[in-house]
């Protein structure tokens, strides 16, 4: 049995594209607050983990897959944006710019052995214009996306590069996670 921990309907889609349906999606109500002076990549793998811990504590006995996607500037850790303004000035600071999306992604096996691995991808935007920022936030896109874009959406015509793994900056490395899941035991139907 798999459990999916996590809200994500974005996740979802991703493991339909291997083929995998979760018997059943529990997102873990943890604390997702980033700790002082905790870098991007760090925080990725602690609620990673985190997430996943819980999930299996309250369902032993089965595969627990959660992970955490992370938009990260330099030190800083963007927002899952909630508001116009939040996305605006997301958008404001990724223009132009280089910036690492990394995320989390751990695996509780059956016997309650874990592994938490990160993925990072980088991706640049190209320079963007106030018209074109607009155009973005009144997209809708933004809400509730880390660092207040979704790359499979309208901003992929504001993306120029992209290195890495194109999944994991929709928001699950399907490589890794599918390796991570077989090295778990599981098996599709």
């Amino acid at each position: 049995m798999l459990i999916l921990a996590s809200a994500s309907p974005r996740r979802l889609e991703l493991l339909k594209q291997l083929g995998i349906a979760p018997d059943c999606v529990a997102p873990a109500d943890i604390d997702e607050s980033p700790l002082k002076l905790e870098l991007p990549a760090p925080y990725a793998k602690r609620i990673a983990s985190e997430k996943a811990k819980k999930i299996a504590a309250e369902n032993p006995g089965v595969i627990v897959l959660a992970a955490d996607t992370v938009v990260g500037v330099g030190r800083r850790i963007l927002p899952k944006t909630e508001t116009e303004d939040e996305a605006r000035k997301c958008l404001e600071l990724l223009s132009g710019r280089r910036h690492n999306v990394i995320t989390g992604v751990s695996i509780v096996n059956a016997s309650g052995k874990q592994k938490t691995k990160l993925v990072v991808s980088a991706v640049k935007f190209k320079r963007l214009s106030a018209a074109e920022i607009a155009h973005y936030i009144n997209s809708g896109e933004w809400k509730g996306k880390a660092g207040g874009y979704a790359i499979q959406g309208h901003a992929a015509a504001l993306i120029p590069f992209i290195s890495g793994s194109y999944s994991n900056i929709v928001g699950l490395p399907l490589h890794e996670t599918h390796a991570m899941l077989k090295d778990a035991g599981y098996e599709r139907a």
